[in-house]
C-alpha cells in the first residue's frame, strides 16, 4: 500500500526588491502580496518585507483548520504598509491655492471611486452626495465638497476637495494651503479594500503587522455585504491582530455578511432583516457555528473610519474582540445613520467583547443590535464618546435623551453581561434590551432605558443561531449588582419596567439615583468622585477620588451564574461565551477579588482618597 505524501508548509517572501516571476524564497522574493497569494495553500506563511505596497489582497483561498492555516505576517521589526491608494502627480494650479489633476477612467480599472456614491439601507446622506473617493496629503485626507464652487473659496481648517467623471476621464479639483501637490506625497482611492476575499468562505486566514489605510470602502449595514478595509466575508477562523488600520471611508474591520441580491432592500423593516437572518441560515455555507465566525480581533489600532471601527453582521458569532485601540470613528460627520460605532455587531452570539479602549467614537463605542446572546462586555474603557464635552458636575440635563452612548443594547433578549468596564462618555448606557446584567462597572454618563417599540426580534438555541422564536422588547428582566454610579445616571427609568429586575450594592455618588428595586442602596449626593482620564506619553491613567465608605457600607456577593440566574425570554442561564459557570473573581486589570465580599465598581481594594491608575 501506498504511503501518503506528507506535505510540508512553505514560507513565501515579498518585498520590494523582488519580481512576479520569482520563486518567493528569501533569496529571490516576489514583488506582490497578491503573488503569494495566488500560490500559498494551508499550512503556509507569507512574510512581507519592508515597504509600501500599492494593492487589494484578495486570498483566492483559505487554511483548512487552524493547524493549517494561511498567515500573512509583516516581517519581524519591518514597518510594511498596504495601501488603497496611488500617489498622483501632475498636478496643475488653477486658481490660489486650488489644484486640479485629470487622470483617464482606465487609471482605476473597473472601480472608480469618484463615481461611485455611498448609499445603503440605514444610510442618511444629510441632504448631499457623498463617494467612496478621497484625497490625501502626506497621509491624511482631505474633505469631500459638496459642490465645485466650495473648492474655489479659501481654505478652511480642513481643505476640501471635489471630483468630476465624464465618460473618458476623471478631473479632480483640490485645496493645498500653501504647498504643491506635486512637491507633496498627494495620493487618491483606486480601490474599495485592502485585504478583503472576493467569495466567501476563504476560512482560517492569519492578517498580523500591517501598516493598512486608504479604501474607497463602502456604506456597510447588516443586509448587505459588509466590506471594510479589512474583511473576513462570511467565513470561519480568521485572526486579525497587531495591524494599524485607518482612513477608510466608511468601516475599518468587517466580519460580515454575505452579498446577495436582497442587499440593501430591507431598511426601516424589522421583518426585512428577520428574512436576512434566515438567508443567512440557509446559504450555501451557512451562518452556523461549523462554518461562520470563531474570528479574533486583537491588539489592532483603528482610527479615521467613517462608519465603524469593527462592524459585524451574523459573521462575527462566536468571536473574540480584546485589546483594541478604536478611536477618531465618524468624527467628520459628512453624514450618518444607523450603523455609526467603534464597534457594532448584529447576531453577536457568543462573543467576547474585551479590554477594548474606545474613545472619539461620534455616537457609540459598542453597539450590540439584534441577537447578541451569552456574549460578555468586560473591562474595556470608554471615554469622549460624545458630541462635545461635559463638565462632569455640572450644566447637565438629565432629562435629555441624547443619541451617544459608550454602550447601546438594541432589542437583544440575552443573556449579556456587562462587567468592570469604565464608561465616562456623556452616556453610559442606552438599554433597549432585556435578559442583562451589569456589574462591577464605573459609569459616569446618563442611563437611558427605553420603552418597547413593538419589534419582533429572534433569540435562538444556547450556544447556537438556530432560532427559537422571536419576541418583543419589554422593560426589565435586568441586573445590576456592585456598580458605582456617579453624576448622571438615574435609574429611575426601571420603575415602570413590567419584567422583574433586581438591584443590589451600587453605590451612587453626587446625582446619581436609584431605582425604587434597589436594595439598600448607598447614596453619597455630596461625594464628587471627580473620574478623570489622563494621557501621557501614550499611556491611559485613571484618576479619582475614592471613599473607604463604599466598601463597609454593606457586604456584597460575588456575581456568578447562580446569582444572575436566567434570561426571562430565552430561558437561559448567564454562562461565559464557552458555556462554562460564570464568576467575576477578577476586576479590571486583572487583579483577584475578594469572594466574600468584592469592593464594588471595577477594582478590588484601589485604596482611598486620591488614585492614580493606569488604565491603558
Amino acid at each position: 500500500m501506498k504511503t501518503p505524501s506528507i506535505i510540508s508548509a512553505k514560507e513565501y517572501h515579498v518585498a520590494k526588491t523582488g519580481n512576479e516571476s520569482n520563486p518567493g524564497t528569501a533569496e529571490k522574493p516576489f514583488l506582490t502580496i497578491q503573488a503569494a497569494a495566488d500560490v500559498a495553500q494551508p499550512g503556509d506563511v507569507i512574510t512581507v518585507h519592508e515597504g509600501v505596497y500599492r494593492e487589494w489582497v484578495n486570498p483566492p483561498r483559505g487554511g483548512e483548520s487552524e493547524e493549517r492555516r494561511i498567515t500573512y505576517r509583516a516581517a519581524p521589526g519591518e514597518k510594511v504598509e498596504i495601501k488603497g491608494s496611488e500617489i498622483v502627480t501632475g498636478w496643475k494650479k488653477v486658481q490660489d491655492d486650488t489644484w486640479a489633476v485629470s487622470l483617464p477612467n482606465s487609471f482605476f480599472g473597473d472601480f472608480n471611486p469618484y463615481n461611485d456614491l455611498i448609499s445603503g439601507d440605514w444610510f442618511v446622506r444629510m441632504n448631499r452626495d457623498h463617494h467612496t473617493g478621497a484625497v490625501y496629503l502626506n497621509g491624511d485626507w482631505l474633505t469631500e465638497a459638496a459642490a465645485i464652487e466650495e473648492v474655489y473659496q479659501p481654505a478652511g481648517e480642513t481643505p476640501l476637495w471635489f471630483g468630476r467623471v465624464d465618460s473618458d476621464s476623471t478631473r479632480i479639483y483640490a485645496q493645498f494651503p500653501g504647498l504643491d501637490p506635486n512637491r507633496e506625497i498627494t495620493e487618491i482611492n483606486v480601490r474599495q479594500a485592502v485585504f478583503y476575499p472576493d467569495q466567501p468562505g476563504r476560512n482560517y486566514i492569519t492578517v498580523r503587522g500591517f501598516i493598512m489605510r486608504h479604501a474607497a470602502t463602502p456604506w456597510a449595514p447588516p443586509t448587505a455585504e459588509q466590506i471594510g478595509l479589512v474583511g473576513t466575508h462570511w467565513s470561519k477562523g480568521w485572526i486579525i491582530e497587531n495591524n494599524t488600520i485607518s482612513h477608510s471611508t466608511c468601516t475599518g474591520i468587517t466580519l460580515g455578511k454575505h452579498g446577495d441580491e436582497f442587499d440593501n432592500t430591507s431598511a426601516n423593516s424589522a421583518e426585512g432583516y428577520v428574512e436576512t437572518v434566515k438567508r443567512g441560515l440557509n446559504h450555501r455555507i451557512p451562518w452556523d457555528k461549523e462554518h461562520m465566525g470563531s474570528h479574533i480581533v486583537r491588539n489592532n489600532h483603528m482610527y479615521h473610519c467613517e462608519q465603524a471601527g469593527i462592524v459585524g453582521s451574523l459573521g462575527a458569532a462566536f468571536s473574540t474582540i480584546e485589546g483594541n485601540l478604536i478611536h477618531d470613528i465618524h468624527v467628520r460627520r459628512l453624514f450618518t445613520g444607523a450603523e455609526q460605532a467603534g464597534i457594532k455587531l448584529h447576531g453577536g452570539i457568543d462573543v467576547l467583547i474585551s479590554g477594548n479602549h474606545i474613545y472619539r467614537s461620534y455616537k457609540r463605542a459598542i453597539w450590540l443590535d439584534w441577537m447578541t446572546q451569552n456574549t460578555r462586555v468586560t473591562g474595556n474603557l470608554m471615554h469622549d464618546n460624545a458630541s462635545d464635552t461635559i463638565d462632569w458636575a455640572r450644566n447637565w440635563d438629565h432629562s435629555a435623551q441624547g443619541g451617544f452612548q459608550d454602550v447601546f443594547l438594541e432589542v437583544n433578549h440575552g443573556p449579556i453581561l456587562v462587567d468592570n468596564n469604565i464608561s465616562l462618555s456623556a452616556y453610559s448606557l442606552n438599554i433597549r434590551s432585556t435578559g442583562v446584567a451589569y456589574a462591577h462597572n464605573l459609569f459616569a454618563g446618563a442611563v437611558r432605558v427605553v420603552e418597547s417599540d413593538g419589534r419582533l426580534t429572534p433569540y435562538h438555541s444556547p450556544h447556537s443561531t438556530q432560532i427559537q422564536g422571536l419576541e418583543n422588547y419589554t422593560m426589565g428582566d435586568s441586573r445590576f449588582y456592585n456598580n458605582i454610579f456617579a453624576f448622571r445616571p438615574d435609574l429611575q427609568g426601571f420603575d415602570m419596567a413590567t419584567l422583574p429586575v433586581w438591584m443590589e450594592g451600587n453605590v451612587f455618588l453626587q446625582g446619581a439615583i436609584p431605582s425604587m428595586h434597589e436594595k439598600n442602596p448607598l447614596i453619597i449626593k455630596d461625594y464628587n468622585p471627580d473620574p478623570k482620564i489622563i494621557e501621557e506619553s501614550g499611556a491611559f491613567f485613571l484618576e479619582m477620588n475614592i471613599d473607604p465608605a463604599w466598601i463597609s457600607f454593606q457586604s456584597r456577593e460575588l456575581v456568578t451564574t447562580s446569582l444572575l440566574g436566567k434570561a426571562m425570554i430565552p430561558k437561559q442561564p448567564f454562562t461565559n461565551p464557552d458555556g462554562s459557570p460564570l464568576m467575576i473573581d477578577k476586576d479590571f486589570p486583572g487583579k483577584p477579588r475578594e469572594l466574600e465580599n468584592p469592593t464594588p465598581g471595577p477594582f478590588e481594594n484601589p485604596g482611598s482618597g486620591a488614585i492614580r491608575i493606569q488604565v491603558w
